[in-house]
């Protein structure tokens, strides 16, 4: 968004607040040409949704925090609401791209339709750029792998896996023979030495990645406190997780929602989500 044509609407109305709105095709009705779309797309969105991002007049926010609603918790329930019957509220049509991602399966569909072609949203606009935190991690090393509408994140070791619209985070390894479709997986905080993975697996135990003949379709990761982290193939998994040898992810009975922390996961909407630091064991069926 251009937040300097934002303000100037506000400006250009002297309103007292301006809420950012986008049309939608299902919510609550109004005669959206009033926003300047036109008659066709007006028909096709006859709704707007607010964005949660707002432009107000300093007196009148400090008026309604301090005076009318000191208790309020919240300006797009409670505040805005409450005082458009006595000030001048109007809406910026915001008529571009936009997701709200407030819950696991919006996270997943957003995450995944970046891999798709063209994107709906372009994260490389030379007008626009987007730079991410730096991470000083080496490129990655790919081996024989089939890759099909995908983003691969920096410092991962993939070898003769295929993947197809999924997203690997950064730091992964995946063995031989690994799938992933419609996946999202988050990535690794740190790296496991060759000699750490060999002597976990003489343990019988699985290190950090997705082990050999391992089979991933939709899984996720959620930043929120029940699920600190995720990646998906159509299934969410968290950061670090370690997931064994011959494992298949892929909810085939299409369970809508489930609740396994002692087993690692838990399906919401449909998906798998893996949770961060889980062990999902060699040979297990999700």
């Amino acid at each position: 968004m251009n937040y300097m044509n934002f303000v100037q609407k506000h400006i250009d109305t002297n309103a007292d607040i301006t809420v950012s709105c986008v049309p939608m095709d299902d919510r609550k009705q109004v005669d959206s040409t009033l926003l300047g779309l036109s008659k066709q797309d007006a028909v096709n969105l006859p709704y707007i949704a607010s964005m949660g991002i707002y432009v107000f007049k300093t007196d009148v926010l400090l008026k309604l925090l301090r005076w009318s609603y000191p208790s309020c918790n919240d300006f797009g329930s409670e505040i805005i609401p409450s005082a458009v019957a006595e000030h001048n509220v109007q809406a910026y049509l915001f008529n571009d791209y936009w997701e709200d991602i407030g819950t696991i399966k919006s996270f997943f569909d957003t995450n995944l339709a970046v891999t798709e072609q063209p994107p709906k949203f372009e994260f490389y606009d030379l007008q626009t750029p987007f730079y991410t935190s730096p991470r000083f991690l080496p490129p990655s090393k790919v081996e024989k792998c089939r890759i099909v509408g995908a983003i691969i994140s920096h410092g991962c070791f993939l070898q003769e896996c295929s993947i197809e619209h999924s997203i690997v985070g950064v730091r992964l390894r995946l063995d031989y023979d690994v799938e992933f479709k419609d996946t999202v997986m988050m990535g690794s905080d740190y790296y496991q030495t060759e000699a750490e993975i060999a002597s976990l697996l003489a343990q019988g135990k699985v290190p950090i990645g997705v082990g050999q003949n391992t089979k991933i379709r939709i899984v996720c990761n959620p930043s929120t406190d029940k699920f600190p982290c995720f990646s998906f193939l159509k299934e969410l998994h968290n950061k670090n997780a370690r997931i064994g040898k011959n494992v298949v992810i892929h909810n085939t009975d299409g369970v809508q929602e489930a609740d396994s922390p002692e087993e690692g996961f838990y399906i919401r909407s449909g998906i798998t989500v893996i949770l961060k630091n889980a062990t999902i064991k060699d040979g297990t069926v999700v």
